[in-house]
């Protein structure tokens, strides 16, 4: 019998969804809410359940920004076949978005064992949810919003891609990563939000189908990641159109608050023996 109940895979899904693209770390409240739920945090299957999941909030953006998608992958393609299309920005974009990519690619690979074993651990959850609110309120500072989507050089996206390297840290946060370091390169935040939806899509996807040959049947069933994925997947489409909507008028200093509270609690909670590290 499975020890993750159906329960327990709509309430990580309903977290999966909502903080997926939120900046307050997606891995870090899934880490919070199994050590609640009485699951093992640095278990390989657990840990591989939490990956696949976030398939669901893949498929959310590829639904929301089809449109977008469809676009980009026609300017990659007519620009592999002709010289002339190569002057495109979306086909430019494209190749930026593969190129941000590969950054998270190499250190998750390499980094696979410290990332779901040692860093598995609330302390550094809680450590890097405050911390890390520092970067995204300097980031916010420090924004010239000066450039637009067409204005994403090949630049922005290494740098881009390099910092989402840091969010493999759990506490820091993908998108608080991505979008701290477009609005550093002078984005505006919309652009640097949409940027970092768009970098989700082969980086979650990557882990996601990497995290199948771990799946362990015996503690996570299928019919839980099922259940999983799908409300991962419906709460994910509503948290992208809103925090979309959200940074029009907001700065993304807004969640530091509640992160550093979080971070603070948890401190608070470890110190206290209420709840374990691992």
């Amino acid at each position: 019998m499975s020890d993750l109940t159906y329960l327990d895979s709509v309430v990580l899904g309903v977290v999966e969804g909502l903080t997926e693209f939120l900046p307050v770390s997606s891995t870090g409240h899934l880490t919070i809410t199994e050590g609640l739920l009485g699951l093992r945090v640095d278990d390989k299957a657990v840990t591989s359940f939490t990956a696949l999941i976030q398939l669901g909030a893949i498929a959310a953006t590829l639904l929301y920004f089809w449109r977008d998608i469809t676009r980009l992958a026609a300017a990659w393609s007519r620009g592999l076949r002709s010289a002339r299309h190569r002057d495109d920005a979306d086909y430019r974009l494209a190749w930026f978005v593969v190129f941000g990519s590969v950054p998270l690619g190499v250190v998750g690979l390499l980094g696979k064992d410290l990332i779901t074993g040692p860093l598995r651990s609330l302390w550094v959850v809680a450590v890097a949810l405050i911390a890390w609110s520092g970067v995204m309120w300097f980031a916010e500072a420090r924004a010239s919003q000066r450039k637009g989507e067409h204005d994403v050089r090949l630049a922005d996206a290494l740098a881009i891609g390099l910092l989402q390297c840091v969010s493999l840290v759990p506490g820091v946060s993908r998108s608080g990563a991505t979008i701290s370091a477009g609005l550093l390169r002078g984005l505006d935040r919309v652009t640097a939000t949409r940027l970092s939806f768009f970098l989700a899509i082969p980086a979650l996807t990557a882990a996601g189908l990497y995290e199948l040959k771990d799946v362990d049947t015996a503690v996570v069933g299928w019919g839980q990641i099922a259940v999983g994925t799908l409300v991962s997947f419906l709460i994910a489409y509503a948290s992208i159109a809103w925090l979309l909507r959200f940074v029009q008028h907001h700065p993304i200093t807004v969640f530091v608050y509640y992160r550093v509270g979080l971070g603070a609690l948890l401190i608070a909670l470890l110190t206290t023996g209420v709840v374990s590290a691992t």
